[in-house]
């Protein structure tokens, strides 16, 4: 278990780290996760340990305590005062009924599957009514998110893409294509061989776009995107500005310009959001753009997605 270097070493190091030693870098199986979460005890153990440490300063009497399991209940009780408190609070499983186990197991389904986690499955899966599901997978898709984080991308001799798409149905009988009613915008920044940032966007002016844009790419760096007109004006930004002319058949520009990770970051979405979920509303899918991004940027160390979600609950 190496999850700890997270709150210390950015992703490239940590992939660096396990590169010199040779490490595995398989997805942990369902054996394995068994093994390391045998019962519930010993779930709320894990979340204690890693929330508090073995001791830490009591906040009622102020001395450096050990706590002591509380049999009756889900939290700990300081050795000197009594003072008690809940591994639980402050994260996803606050105000539950949900055994813990339950939850850690979720969030093993996700960080093993490509394509998400369907509500249906986890239902099925644990036996739990179908909104007790549904929101166990919206609360680990925000934790997911929250861990993501959207630090900014690109900087000098870098090449980040930038795409947009449409996500959703169409209306019975409506139009399809870019334009039919009901789709979602959303636009994507993925530095080359890096992380992807996504935002849902209202539309594609270049009011909207621009300043999304500006703010989550560093200047210095290549900007490759089509000919949208809204991207127009980039390289006025600090960006040195390329495109690629998809209406007339070109997918890498005679100067490099390209957009095909961008490109492939959406297919992959798409398959999930259509093939996992079917539909996924407009409300809520900035969630679902978390996920897959958290997915997407942990791509190169999947045996460390499960130890990262497990170890990184802020105190």
């Amino acid at each position: 278990m190496i999850g700890f270097i997270f709150g210390d070493y950015p992703l490239a190091s940590c992939r660096l780290y396990c590169y010199k030693r040779g490490m595995k870098t398989k997805a942990p199986t369902l054996r394995q996760f068994q093994k390391q979460f045998p019962t519930e005890d010993a779930c709320l153990d894990h979340l204690m340990r890693i929330r508090f440490g073995d001791r830490h300063d009591c906040a009622k009497c102020e001395r450096n305590a050990h706590f002591y399991r509380v049999s009756t209940r889900k939290v700990y009780s300081c050795e000197y005062c009594g003072h008690q408190v809940s591994p639980m609070a402050g994260t996803p499983f606050e105000r539950t009924r949900t055994p813990l186990r339950d939850w850690f197991y979720v969030m093993f389904l996700f960080s093993t599957s490509r394509k998400g986690v369907a509500a249906t499955e986890v239902q099925r899966q644990l036996g739990v009514t179908y909104k007790t599901a549904w929101r166990m997978c919206h609360e680990i898709r925000k934790y997911m998110g929250h861990l993501d984080g959207n630090d900014p991308i690109g900087g000098s001799g870098s090449i980040v893409e930038v795409d947009e798409t449409y996500i959703g149905g169409v209306s019975k009988g409506g139009k399809r294509g870019r334009g039919a009613p009901g789709k979602t915008v959303v636009l994507g920044m993925m530095e080359r061989d890096g992380e992807v940032v996504t935002k849902v966007v209202p539309n594609v002016r270049s009011a909207t776009l621009k300043p999304i844009i500006n703010a989550n790419v560093i200047p210095g760096g290549e900007v490759h995107s089509d000919e949208l007109r809204s991207y127009n004006g980039l390289g006025l930004r600090g960006h040195r500005h390329m495109t690629v002319n998809h209406c007339a058949g070109e997918y890498v520009s005679a100067t490099g310009a390209t957009v095909n990770a961008m490109e492939g970051f959406w297919a992959a979405l798409k398959r999930g959001i259509n093939g996992t979920h079917i539909h996924v509303s407009s409300k809520h899918l900035s969630k679902y753009l978390a996920e897959f991004e958290f997915r997407h940027n942990m791509r190169h160390l999947p045996h460390l997605m499960l130890d990262r979600m497990m170890f990184s609950f802020a105190r």
